[in-house]
């Protein structure tokens, strides 16, 4: 169970959405959840990695050496602007 308290307006926009739809407020709200919880999953890898290599505790990869390792390689046309 899980409850939320929105801005006056987000719950106003989220009323006007579920009457005009004949669904409920609960199923939109699970859908926006639902929907963006692996981008923010993400961020906060990404975050993560960041900090770990600010502190010198990670490296970087050069792009030809990711591409080799996930078998892509580049024609020459792919190099030219």
């Amino acid at each position: 169970m899980l409850a939320i308290r929105l801005p006056e307006s987000i719950e106003k926009r989220l009323d006007r959405l579920a009457r005009r739809t004949g669904r409920t407020k609960t199923y939109y709200a699970r859908e926006a959840i639902l929907k963006h919880l692996e981008d923010l999953e993400d961020i906060c890898i990404a975050e993560k990695r960041l900090e770990d290599l600010r502190a010198g505790r990670s490296h970087t990869v050069p792009l030809e050496v990711a591409m080799k390792r996930a078998g892509i390689r580049l024609n020459e046309n792919d190099l030219e602007d």
